[in-house]
């Protein structure tokens, strides 16, 4: 990928995607294209076609997706798999059709099974079961995974779908309605530190386990990926393999929810107690990657979990406030 290579970065306006857009930027490249979402709504296929046509992309970072936490995926799980199986059936199909040499994926951790072994590996992809709580967003990236993989071996593409952990930082949303967990913890012992609350509560009982991923670093790795040899990218693709193009895309580390709230509740200066309710969803027990596969190409990430929090931290005060006061319960991805 080369510095004057044309690049289309959809959903850049995003969390991962702005990131992206940074790291992009900060190595040189300048040939980058992008839509609001009202300029291009990407569930248009006429629309999306009508945008490749016109703009004729070498390599595409598909970050455009609905999002969010627990309380989102359980309030709208129809939008969640409708919404991103046609931006990703868009997307996906113009790429091929108008020959972009490579297409990145963004995909999620949630399309492991809730049970499967710890730390998880690319070969566990539907081994078992999915977590409930996020079904309808995980099929949707599931089905994502399968077309690259088809078009790969029909039309002999190059697209690559990659396996985040949690994400979170710069550019985040604060919304209580959409936001995972880290985002929601900062907002809501914000908010309490400042109405000078005693308490703050938290869903769930504190012990699942997660590992979390700074967004930057995600956009980094993504980059990396992208500006590989053919010989080393086409390996991972394993086009014509029983293995699916995918990649995980973590820190190795994770954390409990109680621990991460206690470390959130540090960097904002809550003062107050935190208490758990049981009697909302904990979502999966445990859930952290295995990154072996991208680190032995030579990718690791950088920002460890308290400088990303912290500068989370700093991004809200100084890009959300003032929000609005309704505060409803932090929940976790």
């Amino acid at each position: 990928m080369n510095l004057n290579a044309k690049i289309y970065v959809a959903g850049h306006g995003g969390l991962v995607g702005s990131a992206l857009l940074r790291r992009l930027r900060a190595k040189g490249y300048t040939n980058i294209a992008t839509r609001t979402h009202a300029k291009l709504d990407l569930t248009d296929q006429v629309a999306t076609e009508v945008f490749f046509a016109t703009e004729n992309p070498e390599f595409v970072f598909l970050a455009a997706a609905k999002v969010g936490g627990i309380l989102a995926n359980n309030i709208y799980p129809a939008d969640f798999i409708s919404i991103n199986l046609a931006i990703q059936n868009n997307v996906i199909q113009a790429a091929s059709r108008h020959s972009v040499k490579r297409l990145l994926f963004l995909g999620s951790s949630c399309i492991y099974p809730r049970n499967c072994p710890q730390p998880i590996k690319e070969e566990y992809f539907l081994s078992g079961l999915l977590e409930p709580t996020n079904r309808s967003y995980a099929i949707a990236k599931i089905a994502g995974i399968e077309q690259c993989w088809s078009y790969n071996r029909q039309n002999g593409t190059q697209f690559l779908a990659v396996m985040p952990t949690n994400v979170y930082g710069r550019g985040d949303s604060y919304d209580l309605v959409k936001a995972h967990v880290i985002p929601a913890l900062i907002r809501k012992f914000h908010e309490a530190k400042t109405r000078g609350d005693n308490e703050a509560v938290v869903w769930g009982t504190g012990a699942p386990k997660r590992e979390f991923l700074y967004c930057d670093d995600l956009a980094d790795a993504c980059v990396f990926l992208m500006c590989l040899p053919n010989e080393t990218f086409n390996s991972i693709l394993n086009s014509q393999s029983l293995v699916p193009p995918i990649i995980n895309i973590g820190c190795g580390k994770d954390i409990t929810i109680c621990e991460l709230a206690e470390t959130v509740k540090r960097v904002v200066s809550f003062e107050g107690k935190i208490i758990f309710d049981p009697s909302k969803p904990d979502g999966t027990p445990r859930k952290v990657l295995d990154s072996g596969n991208i680190n032995k190409l030579g990718w690791v990430p950088k920002i460890e979990l308290l400088d990303g929090i912290s500068k989370s931290y700093e991004d809200f005060v100084q890009q959300f406030l003032p929000l609005s006061k309704d505060v409803g319960p932090a929940h976790e991805c």
